[in-house]
């Protein structure tokens, strides 16, 4: 039913350098055709990658044959993103819930039992939620720029905080003219970064691209005022974290404009054995520095004894 079952690797000519393949797939869940990448041996313990607004799971396609030696790595795109469809007659509701509902779905379809959770952006609150719901499935945590606490929401939260408290036709248009656009999401990718240029300019151009689907726009915009949501659970992810203490990597773009460092040090407050990192870089860390991220999750990963 589309799950994961190759171990195939690519054997890099003159260097015997051996990189696992990245398969792409799709399985039914919650009445989704869910698109998903994976890699790695089906047997090995789980890494389960979530992406963040507007990506999807091609940004961590540099990620994945690096974690994918020792660990089965799976990235899913979630509905309203990627390649992920959703059905008209679904009739799907696009909040958090719903997206958490639709990932906890996609897991028992592929029968994951056990898995280290990689959470970005949009990926923090959905991941959270599946972890509180089922913590004995959790082997471990990696956020990078997933954010849990009222201290990490930086400035540029202001125009979505207005459309919180007065969810106006003006309000929306005015997310949707200033963030739903290619130079709103180039913005994201390279604000924060020393040198711009070296932001691959596929990463925005393909999340623009897949925004400017037919209703997309109205999806996203329906996601940023529920997004408020999610700043009213943080206290019940906190007690999570308090309650069952999973081992916890906060590794974070320290010039991030919509989720600041201050966000990355307050899980300290409920994990104090949390290992927090920072990166000289913007919100979209993997772009920059994929290499530091993944050797950092392996360290980490390794000394925690993450299991299937």
């Amino acid at each position: 039913m589309g799950q994961a079952r190759s171990t195939q690797t690519t054997k890099s000519p003159g260097f015997g350098v051996t990189i696992p393949n990245t398969s792409i797939h799709h399985v039914e869940a919650d009445g989704v055709r869910v698109f998903y990448r994976a890699a790695g041996d089906p047997d090995a313990p789980v890494v389960l990658l979530l992406h963040g607004f507007p990506a999807s799971s091609f940004m961590f396609r540099e990620l994945i044959p690096r974690l994918a030696s020792e660990y089965r790595v799976i990235a899913p795109d979630l509905p309203g993103f990627g390649f992920t469809q959703v059905p008209a007659e679904r009739k799907y509701v696009y909040s958090f819930d719903r997206l958490a509902a639709t990932l906890n779905a996609f897991t028992q379809t592929l029968k994951l039992r056990r898995y280290a959770l990689y959470v970005f952006d949009y990926g923090a609150p959905t991941g959270f939620r599946l972890a509180m719901a089922h913590p004995d499935r959790i082997t471990a945590i990696v956020s990078q720029n997933g954010n849990a606490y009222e201290e990490g929401l930086g400035d540029s939260w202001a125009p979505i905080r207005k459309y919180w408290a007065e969810p106006t036709a003006e309000n929306r248009e005015t997310i949707r003219k200033n963030i739903l656009t290619l130079e709103g999401t180039r913005w994201q990718y390279t604000h924060g970064v020393g040198d711009p240029e070296s932001v691959p300019p596929e990463s925005y151009t393909l999340d623009a691209f897949l925004l400017d689907r037919p209703g997309n726009r109205d999806i996203q915009l329906d996601l940023f005022l529920d997004y408020a949501s999610n700043v009213k659970l943080y206290p019940a992810f906190q007690d999570y974290f308090r309650k069952a203490q999973p081992p916890f990597l906060a590794i974070w773009g320290k010039n991030d404009p919509f989720f600041i460092p201050a966000g990355a040090e307050a899980y300290r407050k409920d994990i104090p054995n949390a290992r927090v990192e920072f990166l000289d870089t913007g919100h979209f860390a993997l772009e920059t520095h994929v290499v530091e991220i993944a050797a950092a999750i392996k360290d980490f990963l390794a000394a925690n004894g993450a299991k299937p």
